[in-house]
């Protein structure tokens, strides 16, 4: 998987773990495809996430065959047949779950980070 930042060294960073959930979180605006989850990423993360589709695609087969998500066959802005992922039920609950995790893992890294009150002597 690879979730790319934007960084002021230009060297991406792996976020592990992330992508599945950000997709899922996307989806909850309702059905879309490829292009549209990975752009609403990157819209969403003010551009400093890129979804690039050597890892979206394989992310969004992992979600299908663990049935969070659904696929059709529709029609694209453009007029071209595009597949089109849909959150299921399990998804929504998975996504639930995700969400709860990650506030806790962030909360957890916030209090490491918290700055440290040197020892008096």
């Amino acid at each position: 998987m690879t979730l790319k930042t934007r960084q002021t060294s230009g060297t991406p960073d792996l976020l592990q773990g992330t992508l599945d959930m950000l997709v899922l979180q996307t989806l909850i605006l309702g059905p879309a495809h490829g292009y549209t989850i990975a752009t609403l990423i990157a819209q969403r993360s003010e551009d400093a996430l890129q979804v690039e589709q050597g890892s979206l695609y394989p992310a969004l087969n992992r979600l299908e065959d663990r049935g969070w998500v659904a696929s059709f066959w529709g029609t694209s802005e453009n007029n071209r047949k595009a597949r089109y992922y849909r959150l299921t039920r399990a998804g929504k609950r998975q996504l639930t779950e995700e969400t709860s995790r990650w506030q806790h893992m962030v909360a957890a890294i916030a209090r490491v980070m918290r700055p440290i009150e040197p020892e008096r002597e």
